[in-house]
């Protein structure tokens, strides 16, 4: 192969693979610049509640007429990872200066393969950029729930949970909110009246029941 087709061989190797990195980095602008677009239309104000991460959030639609008492911005965005969330931090939570943030992260992350720890990272690397920039807003992380249809990957996600409990007991200002318990039957699985017919997302049923976990964490101080 001559020098100069390898040298344009390897300079389009090269800028495809920038060009798919930049894609892959980016794949939620599109939506999340949709979502903070209708967040502008409806009016929001500085202090509100934020509650961002992937479907079991973007899906809770009645989460406003739950708490009627409390402004709530809902930026979630489906089939996002912690990773997804931490590239799109600024638009999707930093924007907003909210009072409390609540994250969802983790159920994706761990059905697409990566470990706690991993998710864990990510989750840190978050918090820390929330706490820089807004000191005085105290972050919850929800744990990750239990559903039939990823029921196998229970221990991973009980491991997961285990080490958000430890972060929020180590960390001011940062709390943990135990879904799981609550979505599960008298023999320890999944509740089966609380899921739509994919067995993964929740119904209304299933969001009345974080209503009830939730409310503690959005009482004013």
């Amino acid at each position: 192969m001559k020098l100069k087709t390898l040298v344009t061989l390897v300079l389009f190797l090269s800028l495809t693979a920038t060009a798919n990195l930049f894609a892959q980095e980016n794949r939620f602008d599109q939506e999340i610049a949709q979502i903070s677009q209708e967040v502008d239309n409806k009016g929001w104000s500085k202090g509100s509640v934020l509650f961002t991460g992937s479907s079991s959030i973007r899906m809770w639609k009645n989460l406003q007429a739950q708490f009627p008492e409390v402004p709530i911005i809902n930026t979630g965005f489906g089939g996002s990872t912690a990773e997804d969330l931490s590239a799109q931090l600024f638009p999707a939570v930093l924007r907003f200066e909210p009072s409390k943030v609540f994250i969802y992260e983790g159920d994706n992350d761990i059905n697409g393969g990566k470990t706690a720890t991993e998710v864990m990272k990510t989750l840190d690397e978050i918090v820390t950029r929330i706490q820089k920039q807004l000191p005085n807003t105290t972050v919850n992380l929800i744990a990750a729930k239990p559903s039939i249809s990823r029921w196998e990957l229970k221990t991973s996600y009980l491991v997961l949970n285990d080490l958000m409990r430890q972060y929020c007991t180590a960390h001011d200002n940062v709390n943990f909110v135990n879904v799981w318990d609550i979505m599960l039957d008298k023999t320890g699985k999944p509740r089966n009246d609380i899921f739509i017919e994919d067995n993964l997302h929740m119904n209304e049923k299933g969001y009345s029941l974080w209503k009830e976990i939730f409310t503690p964490f959005l009482v004013e101080d």
